[in-house]
């Protein structure tokens, strides 16, 4: 009986052995009751049970609701890409066909160009491109910045980035749910955390260029750039009017701006 719960535990996914702790109490009281009746029915038991696996459950729930990327359940699963296989996340490639070179990556060695509007390049090292990175829950982006460069505000939903500046003067910041502003200004040697989810931003305002790394808590932290989103796509004019307070031909002239 005891070896059925412990199997409905740990078959949950994102559940370590060590979250088990959460739910001892439980675990006990429901021998010590077991241990003391004289007997026990059929519709007893069942009854037991189904109390039990509700107490349980309900104990995992922060558990579960906190979990981001699975946990790895070997030494390595780099990403197989050729495959045709859909799953949540990506397959992995036969171990015997996995060499050193999986486990290395020069994409964020060199500075990328940053000529265009917003004079920002941004570089990322993810599954996709990085395929080792498989089921480690982490990734990697480079930022260059021009002069007056700026990485616009956007959303990383399902990653937390901390942000390291390499070179010169950024002005970083994100806003909270309750639209709360949480921004200052960086320089070399700085860091930076950008709670996952949230609308964050960073701005170059040194006088000459400026670098970055950051990391993200996810293999494939997803970006959405806020205006992109809002006025390069075809929401109805009347919402975007209504929530900016402004009029159809505002709307219109920024739409114009952000056109695929």
């Amino acid at each position: 009986m005891i070896s059925s719960i412990y199997i409905l535990i740990t078959s949950q996914p994102n559940i370590h052995r060590q979250q088990l702790l959460h739910c001892p109490s439980i675990l006990l009281h429901f021998l010590s009751v077991v241990s003391s009746a004289p007997t026990c029915t059929l519709s007893t038991m069942n009854s037991m049970w189904i109390t039990l696996s509700v107490l349980v459950m309900v104990g995992l729930v922060p558990s579960l609701t906190m979990a981001a990327d699975e946990d790895p359940l070997q030494d390595f699963c780099v990403a197989d890409t050729a495959s045709s296989t859909t799953i949540n996340g990506l397959p992995c490639k036969p171990a015997a066909q996995v060499v050193v070179g999986d486990f290395k990556s020069v994409l964020l060695k060199n500075p990328g160009t940053t000529y265009n509007y917003n004079a920002v390049n941004v570089t990322a090292a993810n599954v996709f491109n990085f395929q080792g990175l498989n089921t480690f829950g982490i990734s990697a982006v480079r930022i260059d910045f021009g002069v007056g460069g700026i990485n616009p505000p956007h959303v990383h939903p399902r990653a937390t980035e901390i942000l390291y500046v390499l070179q010169g003067s950024l002005y970083v910041g994100f806003v909270s749910t309750s639209n709360t502003l949480f921004a200052t200004i960086l320089v070399k040697g700085d860091l930076f955390v950008f709670p996952r989810g949230l609308v964050h931003f960073q701005l170059n305002v040194g006088t000459g260029i400026a670098a970055a790394f950051a990391a993200l808590s996810s293999q494939n932290p997803g970006v959405q750039q806020i205006a992109p989103a809002l006025f390069g796509t075809d929401i109805d004019d009347r919402v975007l009017q209504k929530r900016f307070r402004i009029n159809a031909r505002t709307v219109n002239t920024i739409q114009a701006a952000f056109a695929p």
